[in-house]
């Protein structure tokens, strides 16, 4: 596993921060044909799917028996690190590649799954693969372009991908797998803090992010007098500080986060005054209805600041995705298999989006975290120590067991 982590992790974008391997690029198609021979020489058989995502495919004992998924993706963020991802689709291949190695046939077929564009793409939309087994890669997301004017579209027929058949609904039908299962690095700091191998995850948060755009007039910086000015960029740091003061109230009584991750504007000159902002919220809460409140009150109370100083506001929403709830019986799974490796565990919720929260709309579906040190995720930083990894992988191999001998086979 740690090898193959390796590999990857120089399978990067040189001209930018390491660990870049943005989905749709080069380097991702070229770690993709990488992870593919790697699949094959474990004995899978390999597919790209209508929707982009690598499969390698373990046969199972019984004909016509659904398969049992495993993976995450293998796409990164710019400047993200090693494991994010990636951790989990290397675990799910050495459980693959252990029981075909043992010559143990599991009942179910395994899956292995490397999603496609996991993270936020130039796209738009995040989750692009997982959406499409779900059925929600709408027509609209597809239509969505990159600064060179490329639709997602194409971008994913690009990538082997059949978008006629992503947009027409579920592309493995409305049951695709007797279950899912997705280990992940935490991405946070609980499990280290507590000293525990394993975090049995109950679900995903709900997120909501907004484009807000603050609009001003340009004027000349040196004769324009300070209180005639209409400076976009003065009225979005007052929306920025709105936002972090909103969200640390909330955050006491609800466990909301919200953040201003991303901020241009123009004609950003040293000699001009701003004339536009452009900014996003990025907000996260276990109840919907929390984000929402949340985001509407940002725009009302941030209109009537910004009409103080004679700036204008509009929104819109980019991404809405509702909180989910992973199946009881994959996280009894889960649990169970870290007791039977004798691992302690805790049961957590996960406050960042992952492929499984798409996929448990349409399979039972469960997640496993393994530590992170200090917390630390979408930063070149990032690092799981190889023995944590195995311990994880153990996990998930005793879990799709357990699963594989109690659930349905059709």
């Amino acid at each position: 596993m740690e090898g193959r982590i390796q590999h990857l992790a120089a399978i990067i974008d040189p001209a930018l921060p390491p660990y870049t391997r943005r989905a749709f690029t080069e380097p991702f198609l070229r770690g993709r044909r990488w992870l593919q021979a790697e699949f094959e020489a474990a004995g899978l058989s390999t597919v790209t799917d209508a929707g982009g995502n690598l499969m390698g495919k373990l046969a199972g004992s019984e004909p016509g028996a659904l398969p049992i998924a495993m993976g995450s993706h293998s796409d990164t963020v710019v400047g993200g690190g090693r494991y994010d991802g990636i951790a989990g689709v290397v675990a799910a291949l050495e459980v693959a590649q252990s029981l075909a190695e043992d010559g143990m046939r599991p009942r179910h077929p395994l899956w292995v799954v490397d999603f496609l564009a996991e993270e936020a793409s130039d796209y738009g939309p995040s989750c692009v693969g997982s959406r499409a087994i779900a059925g929600t890669l709408s027509p609209a997301m597809l239509e969505a372009a990159n600064a060179q004017g490329e639709s997602l579209a194409e971008a994913l027929r690009r990538m082997g991908g059949d978008p006629d058949r992503a947009a027409a609904g579920p592309i493995h039908g409305r049951e695709p797998f007797a279950a899912f299962v997705e280990m992940h690095i935490e991405q946070g700091p609980v499990l280290e803090s507590e000293g525990l191998p394993i975090g049995v995850v109950t679900g995903v948060v709900g997120i909501r992010r907004l484009a807000l755009r603050v609009q001003g007039q340009a004027d000349h910086a040196g004769t324009t007098p300070m209180h005639m000015r209409r400076d976009a960029l003065v009225g979005a740091a007052e929306l920025i500080k709105l936002v972090h003061q909103r969200a640390r109230e909330a955050h006491t009584h609800t466990g909301l986060v919200a953040t201003v991750g991303q901020m241009t504007h123009s004609p950003n000159q040293s000699n001009v005054v701003p004339e536009s902002a452009l900014l996003t919220i990025d907000a996260r809460c276990a109840s919907m209805q929390g984000v929402t409140d949340f985001t509407d009150a940002i725009v009302r109370e941030g209109g009537s600041l910004l009409a103080g100083h004679g700036l204008a506001l509009e929104h819109t929403l980019v991404l809405d995705a509702e909180p989910c709830s992973f199946a009881p019986p994959v996280r009894q799974a889960i649990g169970n298999a870290a007791r039977k490796r004798g691992h302690a565990f805790r049961e957590m919720q996960s406050g960042a989006g992952h492929d499984a929260m798409h996929i448990a709309q349409v399979c039972p579906t469960g997640m496993l975290f393994v530590p992170s040190r200090g917390g630390r995720s979408h930063a070149s930083q990032e690092h799981t120590t190889t023995q944590q990894l195995c311990v994880g992988a153990e996990v998930l191999l005793e879990a799709v067991l357990e699963l594989d001998a109690t659930l349905p086979l059709r």
